[in-house]
């Protein structure tokens, strides 16, 4: 097979299908910077939009003890209830703004059940600020709950699971938190208030991607194509030789 590989023929047709696949792969990088602009494009609107938006009553997107669906990640809603401060946590190792530092997550009691609220994030523990007491109006955004951590211990949790929260909040509880926006009364005006929350997959643009990765597939083909072609030269060549071999006796 390494004797059909390095003919002249061979060669040439090497350099030749490995330009294409160059320029395959030139496109494929294009396509997908093309999916990173027109993405952040499209996101970028869909977050003004979603900011707009009127708050809606959290209970016509979701309610307690129901599965959280896809589409309702970022959809601006409002509860009324009353902060319960003894089961304030923190959430360490959550970064903002390139630092990292602690989320103060605070359950929501409400005639519905219990809302876990993410009021702000902080640097330092020692920054945590009680809630706002009595009855306040919450307005903000929804997120899914995340997958259980190592558990609640400490005044901390690693994850801001409803399945582990509503062991120490009880229930009923939402499958979802609340990332705040805004409060009625206000809260310290020095904390941090996070940003829309984002559903995977946001931010790039699906028919580029799908342009770029058939791209990549084309110059890895014709790559393919040169093996193969090399692999049908070497089974020539010893379909040859065993023609000749064969004829060899009858010549003497």
């Amino acid at each position: 097979m390494l004797r059909a590989a390095v003919r002249p023929r061979m060669i040439v047709l090497l350099v030749v299908l490995l330009g294409a696949a160059y320029v395959c792969g030139r496109l494929g990088a294009w396509q997908l910077d093309r999916a990173q602009i027109r993405g952040a494009g499209a996101e970028a609107k869909h977050v003004a939009a979603q900011m707009a938006a009127p708050a809606v009553p959290i209970d016509e997107v979701l309610a307690p003890q129901t599965s959280f669906r896809g589409d309702a990640v970022g959809r601006k809603v409002s509860a009324v209830g009353t902060y319960d401060a003894d089961g304030q946590l923190l959430v360490p190792d959550r970064a903002l703004d390139d630092r990292t530092g602690y989320l103060i997550l605070t359950p929501l009691r409400t005639a519905d059940g219990v809302l876990p609220v993410v009021r702000a994030w902080i640097p330092t523990p020692d920054l945590a600020s009680a809630p706002p007491p009595g009855t306040v109006t919450v307005t903000g955004y929804l997120q899914a709950s995340e997958q259980a951590g190592s558990g609640i211990g400490d005044g901390r949790t690693d994850a801001i699971s409803s399945a582990e929260l509503i062991g120490t909040w009880g229930g009923p509880i939402w499958t979802g938190y609340l990332v705040l926006a805004s409060s009625d009364p206000p809260q310290p005006v020095d904390l941090a208030l996070l940003g829309l929350p984002r559903a995977p997959g946001q931010g790039l643009n699906i028919q580029n991607l799908a342009y770029a990765a058939q791209w990549w597939i084309f110059g890895s083909f014709a790559v393919l194509l040169w093996l193969r072609l090399v692999r049908d030269e070497a089974r020539g060549d010893s379909d040859d030789d065993t023609d000749d071999r064969e004829a060899a006796p009858s010549a003497g």
